[in-house]
């Protein structure tokens, strides 16, 4: 999610170099920062732990107070003016004030590691929130963001001047296929000093076509990825090694730069690897106001910086002895060991450019080919080892992390590299109009074949003539294209993303929603088997209550079930007054038992005397047996 601040631009007097690259448009509103209310501890007494600050340096987005100077949505970009031109750069006056070149602001100068390109906010609907944009003036030129910030400029970006040292700068557009040319004019240069300069050296000039990883605080062959022509000595150099090559150049001189490159290499579909791949990787942010795009500079190969190990001195550190003793072997001084050299990592061939040439031009005069097979631009292809230990990093959540891109990002290609030495001053003329114009067929020229070979291909100008060679300010609208499409390109991958994305979302909500509902059936069963068991025990205590009822009034139980003998299971009942006369019945004998077959009792009340109720001889209810049926 891309974030912003709203800041106002810095003052005139601050450079570019001043620029801090961020991971997005986020950075505080205000640095203000309240006096903390916090009691001071009493003299004397020793402060175990320091209270923390009321409020950091810069906020964070959590910070309490920092919501106001942080914008985190991408609806909150449509406060900010959607441009098709940057507002940079700002020319700001040297110290005199006088002069017609300037230092620039407003503009993010490219340093080590990382590379700006001026970004507009798109309009409402597109899934991408910024886009690539032009800056002024719209044509080929020295490119604002791309040059050594102690080089200073004129505002039409033709004009170019020194500082202490050697500066570079490259052109607004890289050259990738076909033949091109341009002009640069020595305004001062050739060892020349001003009158009233107190430098010990003069000015010179070295000019030349660099690739984007060539630094710009150095001059134009200083490594691999550039080729150059001096001005002291007319030596072509690459690899910091000057050859012999032409005539010296110096001030008022007039230097035509060609250039040929065979078509460029399209990407093989069937190899998701291949360099040739077009892709971009940049972030947005937001730089004085001004959206910017921050890219990771391609790093330099070890493939390339190796080719600067010339000196070829061994990387052995076995050393010969002063006095050998007799018969002893002598230690190898041809290079590495073996094993040295099964452990150093494989370097990976490093590719050329069939056919491609590059020549200089001293007031129309060709010097010859200088370069020709040149490297080519694209980057080396990784080796799986390679790929596979950056597969393994893994970007944090929510932060949009700069990652090395492998493949082409379309600023690709050979550009126009001015190098100037303490006060050296040119003046670029990239065309259509030349002081000096080569010849129509400038590789018949440097074969010494005939202008008119038919074998050479030709295009047809406005003016009708045949030439070989394009100007080089034909270049940069073919570029602009070529970035805008890629933009399309990219708003088209970003809403099928965004697509994508949608329809997991959508089944992760679906499998989530069915993980919900078998939750809650589940915990509904759950709840429904605690309830059955509940009602089973309150069941048992229930029934343990009503045996325990039973039990305690009398009436037992022989077992579950099964209800208690009844006490009349003998079948004899008792009269009035037959329990106390009990005690005086005989014991029942077998004539006594023989009276339920018919027989009568010795034993009744005509037989037995009268007692008298309570012992006093008094007339009492006699005792009698009575047969129950």
């Amino acid at each position: 999610m891309l974030t912003e601040t709203v800041s106002s631009p810095a003052p005139a007097e601050h450079d570019a170099d001043d620029v801090s690259s961020q991971s997005g448009l986020s950075s505080a509103l205000s640095t203000h920062q309240p006096t903390s209310t916090q009691p001071q501890p009493p003299q004397g007494r020793k402060r175990k732990r320091a209270p923390p600050p009321a409020t950091a340096n810069s906020p964070a987005p959590s910070d309490p107070g920092s919501a106001s100077g942080l914008l985190f949505t991408r609806a909150d970009l449509s406060s900010r003016p959607r441009l098709s031109i940057s507002r940079g750069p700002i020319f700001v006056p040297v110290a005199d004030g006088t002069s017609e070149y300037f230092k620039t602001d407003l503009v993010g100068v490219n340093r080590v590691g990382f590379r700006y390109v001026p970004a507009g906010i798109n309009p409402p609907g597109y899934t991408q929130p910024c886009r690539t944009i032009e800056s002024n003036p719209t044509s080929f030129r020295i490119s604002w963001e791309d040059r050594s910030p102690f080089i200073t400029v004129t505002k039409d970006g033709l004009g170019l001047r020194g500082g202490t040292g050697f500066r570079s700068a490259r052109c607004n557009a890289p050259l990738v296929e076909g033949q091109w040319y341009m002009e640069v004019k020595i305004i001062h240069g050739g060892g020349e000093h001003y009158s009233d300069s107190v430098r010990r050296e003069g000015s010179h000039v070295r000019l030349g076509w660099a690739r984007r990883e060539a630094p710009l605080n150095g001059p134009v062959g200083l490594d691999g990825y550039s080729y150059g022509y001096r001005d002291k000595t007319g030596d072509k150099v690459t690899l910091s090694r000057p050859r012999p090559y032409g005539k010296p150049y110096g001030t008022g001189d007039v230097i035509g730069m060609y250039i040929s490159l065979p078509p460029r290499r399209e990407a093989n579909q069937n190899d998701p690897h291949d360099p040739a791949h077009l892709k971009r990787e940049r972030i947005p942010i937001d730089l004085k106001g001004q959206e910017v795009f921050e890219i990771l500079e391609y790093p330099q190969s070890k493939e390339m910086t190796s080719l600067m190990d010339y000196s070829g001195k061994s990387t052995s550190s076995a050393s010969v002895p002063s006095a050998p003793k007799k018969g002893a072997k002598m230690p190898e001084r041809g290079g590495p060991s073996t094993a040295a050299k099964s452990n150093a990592p494989q370097l990976r061939p490093l590719s050329t450019l069939p056919s491609s040439r590059i020549a200089f031009f001293v007031n129309g005069e060709c010097q010859g080919v200088a370069f020709q097979d040149i490297y080519d631009y694209l980057q080396l292809r990784q080796s799986d080892t390679q790929r596979k230990a950056k597969e393994k990093k893994r970007t944090r959540e929510g932060v949009k992390e700069h990652r090395e891109n492998p493949f082409n990002d379309g600023w690709l290609g050979y550009y126009p590299f001015i190098s100037l030495f303490n006060d050296a001053c040119v003046r670029l003329n990239p065309g259509p109009d030349f002081e000096y114009p080569p010849p129509d067929d400038v590789e018949a020229l440097l074969d010494g074949r005939a202008p008119t070979n038919p074998e050479v291909e030709r295009t047809k100008t406005e003016e009708g003539t045949q030439r070989t060679w394009r100007p080089a300010c034909e270049r940069y609208p073919e570029f602009m294209a070529e970035q805008w499409a890629l933009d399309e390109i990219e708003e088209e991958e970003a809403r099928a993303e965004a697509a994508r994305a949608a329809i997991h979302e959508k089944a992760e909500a679906a499998k989530k929603a069915e993980r919900n509902k078998k939750r809650q059936q589940a915990e509904a069963r759950k709840r429904a088997k605690v309830a059955a068991l509940e009602q089973q025990q309150l069941q048992m205590h229930a029934n343990a209550g009503a045996d325990e009822e039973r039990s305690t009034s009398g009436l037992g139980l022989l077992g579950f079930g099964y209800p208690s003998p009844s006490p009349l299971r003998h079948g004899t009942t008792y009269g009035d007054g037959e329990v106390e006369s009990a005690a005086h019945s005989p014991a029942p004998t077998h004539a006594s038992n023989g009276e339920f077959q018919g027989g009568h009792s010795g034993y009744n009340s005509d037989n037995m005397e009268a007692e008298p109720e309570n012992g006093d001889g008094q007339g009492g209810t006699p005792y009698s047996y009575q047969e129950v049926p």
